[in-house]
């Protein structure tokens, strides 16, 4: 058990941090030797080529939720990529033009070519005859396991219930989620959605409450000089309670800190505002009430045409619940005016904290005086 628990733990750690975090996104830079040893393991243990790993995550990106997302539940169905996420993978990492497009800065050394590549069978068929000759019987048995994980906890749990169950910080425009907040068995990719809303981000875990094993092990290394962190998500913008005039500076925090600022809003006014509405809603009232909540908490997300409508006929049982609903439309609508001047940002940013001041909603009163305090001080 302690063998196995090694082999598919250096395993996911090979993936989190060099595949995903170091190879596909550049987040952390790794020595050589840390580098060296992790494509050595993945070989021995998978037989995972880093190019074509690379270039399929890079392509979920790019059309992440489309018909051209290599690995997709929302396109394929939660049980295909669950119980076949493998078969998905290989017929990205099969797809000549998607490998060449996506897969630049990956190792091309002489051990790569001759080595890697051409005989990525070859690792797993060692490891199959040093754990027979140390093990015996059951040295198969550690070898089958550790030749599940990956396909298992990474293509299927990952790619699959990562995109369809579980909680959200950040309504990015992808169905990511967070599948727990602990990510401990996964190396921290159960955090999910937190990596959509900052792909380039080193460290998965936003919440006071969620851990990343995977940044720990970033963190251990980083002391012995082997590795690196090149970048970070942006933290909370900072607030100053004694600033109580919106200018230029809030606009530049309010349009750099987007998914920061929503999450506060969903946090600090749709859901208030909603236990408010349930807790006096009675009979009929409440019930229907009680239908809107997973709607409430997507409205800024993956709601397609039917939730949409469903939703807006829906607040017509509630005008406060309308009046956030369409507040946070308009302030949604905000960011995408990124071609007009910082001006007209702020007079629009003006209009809207004059609304939420006057819409007599308390919750909003105060994301309002929120916003003005915002400063990049």
């Amino acid at each position: 058990m302690l063998v196995t628990f090694v082999y598919t733990h250096l395993t996911i750690v090979s993936v989190t941090v060099y595949l995903h975090r170091n190879q596909a996104h550049r987040a952390v830079g790794l020595h050589p030797i840390a580098s060296h040893f992790f494509r050595f393991w993945l070989w021995l243990t998978s037989g995972m080529n880093t190019r074509e790993w690379a270039a399929v995550h890079r392509k979920h990106h790019v059309s992440v939720e489309t018909d051209e997302d290599p690995h997709s539940p929302v396109v394929h169905g939660l049980k295909k990529v669950v119980f076949t996420g493998t078969e998905l993978y290989r017929e990205g990492a099969h797809d000549l033009d998607l490998v060449a497009q996506y897969g630049f800065g990956t190792p091309e050394d002489w051990i790569e070519r001759q080595v890697y590549t051409p005989h990525s069978w070859v690792g797993m068929a060692l490891l199959l005859m040093l754990n027979f000759t140390l093990f015996g019987l059951l040295g198969i048995t550690i070898w089958a396991i550790q030749l599940m994980w990956l396909p298992v906890f990474a293509a299927g749990i990952i790619n699959g219930v990562g995109h369809c169950k579980g909680y959200r910080n950040f309504h990015t425009a992808d169905a990511s989620t967070n599948i727990i907040p602990w990510g401990i068995l996964i190396g921290g990719e159960e955090l999910h959605n937190n990596h959509h809303a900052f792909a380039m981000s080193a460290k998965f875990s936003i919440r006071p409450w969620e851990f990343d094993l995977g940044w720990l092990y970033i963190k251990a290394m980083s002391v012995f000089g082997l590795a690196k962190v090149n970048s970070i998500y942006p933290e909370q913008p900072r607030f100053n309670p004694n600033k109580d005039q919106i200018d230029i500076d809030t606009t530049k925090v309010v349009t750099a800190n987007r998914l920061h600022i929503m999450a506060d809003f969903r946090r600090l006014v749709v859901k208030r505002v909603y236990k408010e509405e349930l807790k006096l809603a009675r009979g009929e009232l409440r019930t229907r009430l009680k239908g809107m909540k997973g709607l409430l908490s997507r409205a800024a997300g993956n709601l397609n045409g039917y939730e949409y409508s469903r939703l807006e006929a829906s607040l017509d049982i509630s005008n406060r619940l309308k009046v956030v609903f369409d507040l946070h439309k308009s302030l949604e609508a905000l960011y995408k005016e990124r071609s007009a001047s910082a001006e007209s940002v702020l007079l629009l940013l003006k209009d809207w904290c004059t609304n939420a001041e006057e819409s007599g909603i308390e919750a909003l009163e105060e994301f309002a005086a929120r916003l003005k305090g915002y400063t990049l001080a």
